[in-house]
């Protein structure tokens, strides 16, 4: 397999930009209308993802130590859109017509058997990992919605039960779908470490356009019943024993919420007894829509510090003005603690300038990335 060859030929096909996942998908309709179900009634993010997720796989086609992890997630995730491992020689195929059709003249024998090769290893991954995780889980769980509070005009917090036992580390995200958009997931991280009864509360602000995020504030209610994806993410998990600063925008308050549950229960047992320092940002005072919740566990935690910020009024007795971030700054230095960020992809991408900018090392900060080459998206 030459490795250059396919990046210059990836390269020359991704110029054509939104034509080549158009081709790609009516071409793998039309010869395999089966897969069709598969996949959401509208496509428009969907071709995002595959532009996307193609050109990690070939930039990384050197590096199989970073590639591998990242196909065998894959694998894993598309369980839950029902894929098996008969649908993989139709998308095959359907990839490499696509292929020859932008690179034409240019589609050579040793070009079409370097992207069979590529494609048989990127299949062969990805169902390896399927096959070994339908060993021990399912492909999603069936949760029912136990509870619906409308906190804002625009935030709801949503407690479901799982049909069975899900286990996930605080931290980690669910992919969920509601059957009001069918085949549509996205990507929300439970705002609780796990409990003995197992249900799992979700905090999910309405985006303009987004499916699912409308479906869950605006549509869903009691009673109804949403499923659940496999736990996935790693860069929020707490690790370590030394302090913490937290730094939230909106819902990205939910999974420091769990990470906080975590602390003061491995501080109750006996465990270590860290110092966490958590910032949570919104325009007005009105959208810090959990504040009791949290005013309530500084008072059962002595080692933990919320401070609520609001960037576009004057702060009331208990707040600071100004963004999450720049709050923050003002009551370090930040030395020593780890670092964790979580809020909207504009909201993280300028408070990890910002930190850095100020001197915090880059290598202590965290934060979750669900970017366009996840199954499933970011938080919408």
């Amino acid at each position: 397999m030459d490795v250059t060859r396919l990046k210059d030929s990836w390269k020359k096909v991704a110029a054509y930009g939104d034509e080549v996942p158009l081709f790609f998908y009516s071409t793998l309709f039309l010869t395999h209308p089966e897969t069709r179900r598969l996949f959401p009634v509208s496509m428009s993010a969907q071709r995002d993802r595959l532009v996307g997720a193609l050109g990690r796989i070939v930039s990384e086609v050197d590096r199989l130590d970073e590639l591998v992890p990242f196909l065998q997630q894959l694998g894993r995730d598309h369980r839950k859109f029902a894929v098996v491992a008969e649908h993989y020689p139709a998308v095959g195929q359907a990839l490499l017509h696509t292929l020859s059709h932008f690179l034409g003249q240019e589609w050579k024998p040793e070009l079409a058997e370097d992207w069979s090769e590529a494609y048989g290893l990127v299949a062969k991954v990805m169902t390896e990992a399927a096959d070994e995780a339908s060993s021990s889980t399912p492909p999603w769980w069936d949760a029912r919605i136990v509870r619906h509070e409308r906190r804002t005009a625009d935030v709801a917090v949503l407690s479901v039960q799982p049909e069975y036992e899900l286990d996930f580390i605080p931290g980690q995200s669910l992919a969920v779908e509601s059957r009001l958009r069918p085949n549509v997931w996205r990507y929300f991280t439970p705002a609780n470490a796990p409990r003995r009864n197992g249900t799992i509360d979700f905090h999910v602000r309405l985006v303009g356009g987004g499916p699912v995020s409308t479906a869950l504030v605006q549509g869903v209610q009691v009673g109804d019943t949403l499923r659940l994806g496999p736990p996935v993410g790693d860069r929020l998990k707490l690790s370590g024993a030394r302090d913490v600063l937290m730094v939230a925008g909106g819902t990205g308050l939910a999974p420091f919420k769990a990470m906080l549950e975590q602390m003061r229960a491995e501080a109750g047992g006996g465990g270590p007894e860290r110092r966490a320092h958590l910032f949570v940002g919104a325009p007005y005072a009105r959208d810090h829509y959990d504040y009791p919740a949290l005013h309530e566990m500084t008072g059962q935690c002595p080692w933990l510090r919320v401070v609520p910020c609001v960037s576009r009024e004057p702060a009331r007795p208990g707040a600071e003005a100004g963004d999450a971030v720049d709050v923050a700054l003002r009551y370090g230095p930040w030395s020593q603690e780890d670092v964790y960020v979580c809020g909207s992809p504009d909201m993280v991408t300028g408070t990890v300038q910002r930190l850095a900018g100020a001197g915090v090392a880059t290598e202590r900060v965290r934060y979750e990335d669900f970017d366009s080459t996840s199954t499933s998206g970011g938080n919408p």
